[in-house]
C-alpha cells in the first residue's frame, strides 16, 4: 500500500496554484473568507516569492492565479508576475480592481500577466453594499475596461449569496457589456466574514432555484462567445450535470471530486502552504515554505495531502449513503469544513436538495457557534430537517443587516 501511494504522489503535482502574495487589501467585502485589510506579519518578500516561483516550476506548475487581498498592494508584484512567464507558467490574477488605472493596466500587460478576473458581486447599490466601499463598483467595471484596454483577456467571478441572488441575469448584461471572455460562479462559503453574517448565506434548498438559472445563463453565454462555470462548490450530480460543468456546449463533463493537495495547491503570504487557498489554515495548512523547499512540502503526507486518501469512508451523514458518494467525495471540501468543522457532508448539493424535496423535506442551516474573527477561520451551524413547505423567513432581512454591519466608507 505504502509503494502505492508512493506511485500515485508521484503522479501528481500542483498544476494550478491559488497564491496569495499579501493579505493587504484596499476594500472590506463582506463575505471575504481571509478577512484582508491589513498584511499579515511577515509576508514573503520579493527573494522569497522569486526561490517559490523556481520551486513551482520544478514541480510542472502550469498556472499560477495572483491573488490577495490585493495582489498588486505587493512590493514586489510585477516582478512576481514577470518571474512567473520567464519560467513558462502562466500568470494570471484575479482582482477587485479598485486600483486598476489605465497606466497600472498597461504595465500589468508589460509585465507578463496572461489574463485577470474582476470581483463584480452584483449591480451597482448591491456591489458596493458587499463590498463596503462607495465607487467601487464603477472602480470595478473601470478596470476591466482599463484591462481589455490594455489587451488583457478578462473575466469576471461574482459570489452568489441571498443579497445578489435576484441580479444574476442583470449582471450578465452588464457584464457582457464590459466584453468579458469568462464568468465564474461560486456560492458565498461560511468562511472568514460571511461566518459572521449567516443572513447573507444561501439555504441548500436555494440551488434548485439557482443552478437550473446558472445552466439557463450558461447556454446564452455560450452563443454570445463567453464561458461560464460554476465554482467548485456549485452543483454536484443533480439535473444539468453536465451542462454545469462542461467546458463545450455538448461536453459530458461532471465533478471529478475535491482536488485540493493533489492538481490544485494554495500559498500564503506568510508561506503557509495547504491544499487550496480557501481551506481553513488551522486545519489544512501542511508546513512553511521558509521551514522547507516546496518540492519537500508537496511530498508529504497529511494537512497538505489529505485528498489523496479520502475515500468513502470518509463521509458522513447524508453524503455517505448518496450514490454518487465515490466520485463526489462530499464536494467542496472548504465549504463543507465551514459549516461543520469536519469536511464529508455538504449540504450545498443539487442532486441531494432534489431527492429531498421528493421525500417532502429540506435542510435549513442555523448558526451555532461564532467564528473567532482569524483570516479563514468559520464558526458552527447545524442542519435542521423541516418540511419543505416551512415557512420562509421575511424577503431580504440580510441587506438591513449588512448595512449595520458593514457601512460604506
Amino acid at each position: 500500500m505504502a509503494s502505492r501511494r508512493q506511485d500515485l504522489s508521484a503522479a501528481l503535482h500542483p498544476a494550478y496554484v491559488i497564491w496569495e502574495l499579501t493579505l493587504r487589501c484596499d476594500q472590506a467585502c463582506a463575505h471575504c473568507g481571509s478577512r484582508a485589510g491589513a498584511a499579515r506579519e511577515d509576508e514573503l518578500g520579493l527573494e522569497e516569492a522569486l526561490r517559490v516561483v523556481r520551486e513551482l516550476a520544478e514541480l510542472g506548475c502550469k498556472e499560477v492565479t495572483l491573488m490577495g487581498g490585493e495582489a498588486y498592494l505587493h512590493p514586489g508584484f510585477l516582478e512576481i508576475v514577470a518571474a512567473l512567464k520567464a519560467a513558462g507558467i502562466r500568470p494570471t490574477m484575479t482582482t477587485g480592481g479598485r486600483a486598476i488605472t489605465p497606466e497600472l493596466a498597461r504595465r500589468i500587460a508589460g509585465a507578463g500577466l496572461h489574463s485577470v478576473s474582476v470581483s463584480v458581486d452584483g449591480l451597482e447599490p448591491t456591489h458596493e453594499l458587499v463590498r463596503g466601499v462607495k465607487g467601487s463598483f464603477r472602480s470595478a467595471t473601470g478596470a476591466l475596461r482599463a484591462l481589455r484596454g490594455a489587451g488583457l483577456p478578462v473575466a469576471a467571478n461574482t459570489n452568489v449569496s441571498r443579497v445578489n441572488l435576484g441580479e444574476l441575469e442583470a449582471l450578465y448584461e452588464v457584464l457582457r457589456g464590459l466584453g468579458i471572455r469568462g464568468w465564474q460562479l461560486q456560492i458565498t462559503a461560511a468562511e472568514g466574514r460571511a461566518a459572521d453574517r449567516p443572513a447573507m448565506l444561501l439555504q441548500p434548498w436555494d440551488l434548485l432555484e439557482l443552478v437550473p438559472r446558472v445552466i439557463a445563463l450558461k447556454e446564452r453565454a455560450f452563443r454570445d462567445g463567453i464561458t461560464l462555470m460554476p465554482g467548485n462548490n456549485l452543483g454536484y450530480f443533480g439535473a444539468g450535470e453536465t451542462a454545469l460543468r462542461s467546458l463545450t456546449p455538448d461536453g459530458t463533463d461532471h465533478w471529478h471530486g475535491c482536488q485540493a493537495g493533489r492538481f490544485i495547491l494554495g500559498i500564503e503570504s506568510g508561506g503557509g502552504v495547504k491544499g487550496c487557498a480557501s481551506l481553513a489554515s488551522r486545519h489544512y495548512v501542511g508546513g512553511n515554505l521558509r521551514e522547507a523547499p516546496l518540492p519537500e512540502l508537496w511530498a508529504r503526507e497529511g494537512a497538505l495531502a489529505f485528498t489523496r486518501s479520502r475515500t468513502v469512508e470518509d463521509l458522513w451523514g447524508f453524503c455517505r449513503t448518496c450514490p454518487f458518494g465515490p466520485t463526489c467525495l462530499g464536494g467542496c471540501t472548504f465549504t463543507a469544513h465551514a459549516l461543520f468543522g469536519r469536511a464529508g457532508n455538504n449540504p450545498y448539493c443539487h442532486y441531494r436538495a432534489h431527492a429531498l424535496k421528493k421525500q417532502g423535506k429540506r435542510e435549513r442551516l442555523v448558526p451555532v457557534a461564532a467564528a473567532p474573527g482569524q483570516p479563514f477561520d468559520h464558526g458552527r451551524f447545524e442542519l435542521v430537517e423541516e418540511p419543505f413547505r416551512a415557512p420562509e423567513e421575511p424577503a431580504l432581512p440580510q441587506r438591513e443587516l449588512l448595512r449595520k454591519w458593514c457601512p460604506l466608507t
